[in-house]
């Protein structure tokens, strides 16, 4: 289920100046949070922001073409990081008034993105001191929200809009939890997604794939922690701080995944998916799958059976 920011009301016919990339600007001392709205089809369309950003969609559809790397399909609850002074060339193929984009745009400035990497690598290093704290701005820069940087998001879009006098300063200490959430999800990609290029070099990787053989099996934080060759409390508080997420709700989501796949065949009952996918109770699995997925077992069956 992709996660988005709550939506933001579309400006008006008008109070738009263009209906290509009309910018609303929220300028506080710690970033600059920009609102795009595109309101007709539009291709080819160059953006710069000087400082490294932030994007997410809300609405619609971009396809992007960034220096180095294909081009891509951009949709609502995926993000987007853009190096500073890089320019990004936009196609809106799909833009119209009834069906307009919308863009949350992020910009971070410098000094903010290094203290906050230089403060995480100091006091609470990675698991691997060969694979430092650090913001990925090529191989891992288009990806889908977690459910904790959609959070962080909403609340720095309430933080420009406030009118309080501390507002600044919660919004230093919201763009310092936004950084953490973006490298944390990054390192979900490359541990997640990519674990068998990281064997030899990183230990989760070996907790990923044990996983991933053994889902349907009884799996014990004790077991993953021998793997990482860590001890029960140290595995779980490190895991949970270098990838966002605890073990237990990583295996979660992945016997999730497993349901959603086996769900698709119109050959099989719910209640068998239950226990292919690792799940031991029925009630329990239908509760974790409407907390996660948004719709009940059955009605996701039907929506996808094929």
């Amino acid at each position: 289920m992709p996660h988005l920011p709550a939506p933001i009301a579309l400006r008006q016919a008008d109070q738009l100046t263009t209906l290509v990339e009309n910018r609303t600007v929220y300028a506080l001392d710690a970033f600059e949070l920009n609102v795009f709205e595109t309101h007709r089809t539009a291709h080819q369309i160059p953006l710069s922001m000087g400082n490294l950003v932030l994007t997410t969609m809300l609405r619609g559809k971009k396809v992007m073409h960034l220096a180095g790397r294909p081009a891509f399909e951009y949709l609502p609850g995926e993000s987007v990081i853009v190096d500073q002074n890089a320019t990004m060339l936009i196609d809106f193929p799909e833009a119209d008034q009834a069906n307009p984009t919308q863009c949350l745009a992020v910009a971070i400035p410098t000094d903010t993105i290094r203290q906050t990497v230089d403060l995480l690598n100091e006091q609470h290093p990675r698991a691997e001191e060969h694979l430092p704290w650090q913001l990925d701005t090529h191989d891992f820069a288009h990806f889908q929200n977690t459910p904790e940087l959609t959070s962080t998001l909403e609340r720095l879009v309430q933080l420009s809009r406030d009118t309080g006098r501390i507002k600044d300063v919660l919004a230093t200490f919201t763009i310092q939890e936004m950084l953490v959430r973006l490298m944390q999800t990054q390192a979900r990609q490359l541990i997640f997604n990519n674990y068998t290029q990281h064997l030899t070099s990183h230990r989760f990787a070996h907790v990923v794939q044990y996983i991933k053989q053994h889902l349907t099996e009884q799996i014990t934080v004790e077991k993953l922690s021998a793997l990482a060759c860590m001890s029960k409390a140290t595995f779980f508080r490190v895991f949970k701080r270098e990838l966002g997420l605890t073990p237990i709700e990583y295996i979660i989501q992945e016997r999730l995944t497993e349901a959603k796949r086996l769900l698709r065949n119109p050959l099989t009952s719910v209640s068998d998916v239950c226990f292919r996918a690792g799940f031991n109770n029925t009630a329990y699995f239908q509760k974790l799958f409407k907390q996660y997925e948004g719709i009940t077992p059955g009605l996701y069956k039907k929506q996808h059976a094929v």
